[in-house]
């Protein structure tokens, strides 16, 4: 069994339950109780998961919506910073296991970059996680370059996570098993990506780090036809797309176990920027670790995905 570190790995604070509990009413209400039993706990059972998968250090975030969902800055801004310190206390009784994302609200910039600071700086996170949009403001918004210039002075990586659309995807209508995890989060999700490519926030921002969970969202695969679309529509960048994507955008493995698009994505993308993640409790870390272990791949790449990359890359 390989060492691993596992960075998309969930859990819940006690003041964002009630932005989390409208997206599960969908799930089967005994599926929705485990899942929270297994987000509220960082005790035997989440440390038995990862002992089984070989995870030795997990960095927790949020599970999403959180304050990406609530519409007062203030109000937004202060959980933001209660979630924080709740996650600062449970690494500290397991320092040895656990890391940590911030929790950031977006709705008032300046706080959320000072929030960010306090976090990386005072705190020891290695970085921040973002649900997606706020309320349809995404990250390439200009209000926010005062948040990516203190990201980028921190040297503190960006983590999108999936949300709802601002609008449910039309073609998805009558077949809801499409919606969400399947399928919408991941092109809407890959979108927001492109977005803070396409506009230009990394020609401003050269230094800023951004990280994609589900093999990057698609966007490894897509690499020549971003800079072919690119080239027709006269899009000025200092660079193509694809090399945006290579230079400022690391991926997890997290949710897609499986070799194939592995191989694809750190061929695209170069065997330093991909590294592993279970998305625990949403997947099992157990097959996850497990699959890591046997995946068809050459042994010092299984080492790089599971554990070098994320030591060298977070400083874990």
């Amino acid at each position: 069994m390989v060492k691993k570190i596992a960075l998309e790995e969930h859990f819940i604070s006690p003041g964002l339950i009630d932005y989390w509990r409208p997206t599960m009413t969908e799930v089967p209400a005994p599926v929705t109780a485990q899942l929270f039993k297994q987000l509220s706990d960082f005790g035997e059972s989440r440390l038995e998961s990862m002992d089984r998968a070989g995870i030795v250090k997990a960095a927790l975030s949020i599970s999403g919506p959180g304050v990406q969902a609530e519409r007062d800055g203030a109000t937004a801004t202060r959980k933001a910073a209660e979630a924080n310190d709740f996650l600062a206390g449970q690494i500290q009784k397991k320092p040895d296991r656990y890391a940590g994302f911030a929790h950031i609200a977006v709705q008032q910039p300046k706080a959320a970059a000072d929030e960010l600071e306090r976090c990386v700086r005072d705190l020891k996170f290695c970085g921040a996680m973002i649900n997606g949009h706020t309320h349809g403001q995404y990250l390439d918004d200009q209000a926010l370059y005062p948040f990516w210039e203190r990201a980028e002075a921190l040297g503190a990586t960006v983590y999108i996570h999936p949300t709802d659309p601002v609008s449910p995807a039309p073609v998805l209508d009558g077949v809801p098993a499409l919606r969400r995890a399947t399928w919408e989060w991941g092109f809407e999700t890959g979108s927001h990506a492109l977005r803070l490519v396409f506009s230009g926030l990394f020609d401003r921002f050269p230094k800023a780090k951004l990280a994609l969970g589900h093999m990057g969202e698609t966007l490894p695969y897509l690499l020549w036809r971003f800079d072919s679309r690119a080239k027709l529509y006269n899009v000025k960048l200092a660079k193509p797309p694809s090399q945006y994507i290579k230079d400022n955008i690391v991926v997890t493995v997290s949710g897609v176990f499986a070799a194939e698009p592995l191989r694809c994505a750190v061929d695209a993308l170069g065997r330093d920027r991909v590294m592993f993640a279970a998305d625990y409790p949403f997947e099992d870390a157990v097959e996850a670790g497990h699959w890591m272990d046997s995946a068809a791949i050459e042994e010092s790449l299984r080492a790089d995905v599971a554990y070098n990359n994320a030591q060298k890359f977070f400083g874990l």
